[in-house]
């Protein structure tokens, strides 16, 4: 068996002194840009590794991100973070970053929990989910001085794009207008909203792109709202559907979730409406089984764009962007898929 290459290796492949080497790889910044990218070059040739146990040690630097995971709670939108993380996941290890996966069941459990994980040098970054309006998280780790990306825009207050935390989240309005604005102009005027409770932050986000897109086409249409939950929204949708004049005068549904649109889906088919055109939000598999329209979120370019606010364009693994760096806002657009 080959023996695995050495900074030695490097070193000599590159023309450069093993101190040379190890600044490429621990401190880059300190090196002109031509030899760090021959060094990069001679270790992208030799498929070195260096050794990360012995990495942690000498620089106390983990090259691992701790992102939070929702403990398990069933249903089908839930496959959206999943397809986050498992993004992040491989495009951290394309940049030399590992991904350390912990749960908590409430902010202060979480705060805790990263409280441990940080004193004991296990993570350099966090990615924080499930932003929300009064989030503690966000200040915690700023007075930690912690480098962290939200996959969430914070919620209430002030314009959001004055936030001093860097974020990165899917512009629900843009999702929901879209295909309200589709709705309109190949089924009819009247189109509903089938929403969640007023939240402050996600749901009456694509509320809002609902009620604009109605808005500009003159249209009209009644909102509906449910819990998450596809038994919770069937029977609701069951008894908004009893009424036959309701159901008559309904061109099109909007849903805020893949979960609510196969709820009104299955509730439209039992009340003889199997034709009434459906809308959801996630893109999930079960509704492209179902063939309902559906709004891609499109995870792996949240993901990308999270390891950019973390690490710049072109950071390693020990780059990780400091507090100095202006905080970067995006909204990354949806696409709708019509089925």
């Amino acid at each position: 068996m080959a023996k695995p290459p050495t900074v030695e290796d490097v070193a000599r492949a590159a023309g450069v002194s093993r101190q040379t080497v190890s600044n490429v790889l621990n401190s880059p910044g300190i090196v002109r840009e031509a030899t760090r990218e021959r060094v990069q070059r001679a270790i992208a040739d030799l498929a070195y590794r260096p050794h990360a146990a012995a990495r942690r040690l000498r620089t106390r630097r983990s090259s691992t991100l701790g992102v939070h995971l929702d403990p398990y709670s069933g249903g089908i939108s839930g496959v959206i973070l999943d397809r986050f993380v498992h993004a992040l996941t491989e495009r951290a290890g394309e940049r030399g970053m590992r991904v350390l996966i912990y749960s908590a069941r409430s902010a202060d459990e979480e705060i805790a929990r990263l409280g441990d994980l940080i004193d004991g040098a296990e993570i350099d970054g966090v990615v924080i989910t499930g932003t929300f309006f009064g989030d503690p998280r966000t200040g915690w780790l700023m007075q930690r001085d912690v480098p962290f990306v939200s996959f969430g825009r914070p919620w209430g207050g002030d314009d959001v794009y004055s936030s001093a935390h860097t974020w990165v989240d899917v512009d629900g309005a843009a999702g929901t207008r879209a295909a309200t604005a589709h709705a309109i102009a190949t089924a009819g005027p009247r189109v509903g909203f089938f929403g969640w409770p007023p939240d402050g932050g996600t749901g009456d986000d694509r509320e809002r792109g609902w009620r604009e897109a109605i808005t500009q086409a003159a249209a009209d249409g009644p909102r509906f709202e449910a819990t998450e939950g596809l038994a919770r929204a069937r029977d609701v949708m069951a008894q908004v559907f009893a009424r036959a004049q309701t159901l008559r005068e309904l061109d099109a549904l909007v849903c805020v979730s893949d979960s609510h649109a196969v709820a009104a889906h299955l509730a439209a088919a039992d009340a003889g409406r199997r034709d009434l055109p459906v809308f959801g939000f996630d893109n999930t598999p079960v509704a492209e089984a179902l063939g309902i329209s559906s709004i891609e979120q499109s995870p792996e370019l949240v993901a990308a764009a999270v390891l950019d606010g973390l690490m710049g364009t072109t950071g390693s693994a020990v780059e990780l962007r400091d507090r100095d760096t202006a905080p970067a806002h995006v909204l990354v657009e949806p696409r709708l898929i019509v089925r």
